[in-house]
């Protein structure tokens, strides 16, 4: 059952209407097939961007991807339809919003007001301050109104990351003691996603950082067993093209800062994060990058592969089934691996739905999603000194 945009009133699936609002690459190479993959769930009405162009161009590649007998309607800044307008249509039930990140929260609250549920790209909000008060102003004004917002963090749906999670859970590698994570990618000046106007003159904290690391702190919180408490990091800037800094190394632990455990055994885990977006060159971002989670019982390691034509993220799972207990014994291991089908966008557009429909899984929580910006924020501002995530959350 899923719910009008005014009320809580059920409506039909089939009368599910939903738009997009932002009409760069990833709505066109991300959004639109996830909500091919979903055609018997929503209808997509419309298309709004900041230009006339951009959104048609979108609602014509909707056309084709969705194979519709006409484009969803268009709506600009540059146009007599405006976003206001599509936001008056009482057809469309909910929107999905991919915008350049200072300007969504706005967005996000003007939706909401016009009674529309919301599905809005990560980061949640440029920075800690700026998320907490979005989050509190939703919890405010319109949860209790029966409006759904989620954000859209595919490495958190990521049917892949989910079951290595299970699997840790499970206790296929005992109890979970250091992990390490490193991402290091390569961004040319000719290259699609850096030539996005809003990412090459960032106006907000970590630039690319930002952007592109709250997806590799989301895959450790979906991890690890307990949220990350602290971090102490450098951070630097390495490409000049890339600013305000492109590269972060940071310690993550968590265990809190106050009143810590005495005792090494009893702390919580703790790992390395190396993020960056200088590789000098591409044939450096192919090298190294992996996600490992060590146990008392084992280890784990991530890493995305193709089979055939088909990309899936695979989990390698390392579990030691005997333990040498006297001089000469062997110490015996075996392997297990996992392969899902990458599809993390296809997956929290369909938990989204779900939502809408009564079945809340709790993906895309916003208050979650606060706390992967709360570690980006927190390790470039670090400089070796330990930051205590929950006070930077609760101070804002």
């Amino acid at each position: 059952m899923s719910y009008s945009s005014s009320s809580t009133t059920p409506i039909s699936t089939a009368m599910f209407g939903i738009a997009i609002l932002g009409a760069g690459l990833f709505a066109r190479e991300a959004h639109l097939p996830a909500v091919a993959a979903l055609e018997d769930r929503s209808v997509l009405r419309a298309i709004y961007s900041r230009s006339h162009k951009s959104a048609s161009a979108l609602a014509e590649a909707a056309q084709t991807e969705l194979k519709l007998d006409a484009p969803p309607k268009v709506y600009s800044d540059d146009s007599a339809a405006t976003l206001d307008t599509l936001l008056a249509r009482t057809d469309i039930a909910a929107v999905i919003i991919a915008l350049p990140i200072t300007v969504q929260p706005s967005i996000i609250i003007r939706c909401l007001q016009a009674g529309k549920h919301v599905l809005s790209e990560k980061p949640v909000a440029p920075d800690v301050k700026s998320g907490v008060d979005l989050i509190s102003r939703y919890q405010k004004d319109f949860k209790h109104k029966g409006l759904i917002w989620r954000v859209a963090e595919n490495f958190e749906a990521e049917p892949g990351y989910r079951k290595a999670a299970e699997a840790i859970k499970e206790g296929k590698i005992g109890d979970v003691r250091f992990f390490r994570l490193t991402a290091v990618g390569y961004v040319d000046k000719d290259g699609k996603w850096y030539k996005t106007p809003w990412r090459t003159v960032p106006d907000y904290q970590g630039g690319f950082l930002l952007d592109g690391g709250v997806h590799s702190v989301a895959l450790l919180r979906t991890l690890l067993p307990d949220s990350i408490k602290q971090v102490t990091s450098y951070a630097s800037l390495s490409r000049p093209h890339l600013p305000p800094q492109d590269t972060i190394t940071a310690l993550l632990s968590c265990t809190p800062i106050v009143n810590p455990p005495s005792g090494a055994g009893d702390k919580k885990t703790h790992g390395v994060f190396e993020l960056s977006f200088a590789a000098p060159s591409p044939s450096r971002s192919k090298v190294g990058n992996t996600t490992i989670v060590t146990g008392n019982k084992g280890w784990l390691q991530l890493s995305n592969e193709k089979v055939g034509e088909t990309t899936v993220v695979r989990t390698t799972i390392h579990k030691v089934t005997q333990e040498p207990q006297k001089e000469g014994d062997v110490l015996r291991e075996e392997e297990e691996v996992i392969d899902s089908i990458q599809k993390g966008v296809e997956a929290e557009l369909s938990s989204f739905l779900d939502a809408l429909e009564g079945n809340d899984d709790g993906l895309g929580d916003p208050a979650a999603a606060l706390l992967d910006v709360a570690v980006i924020q927190g390790a470039l501002t670090s400089e070796g000194v330990a930051i205590d995530l929950e006070k930077l959350v609760q101070e804002g």
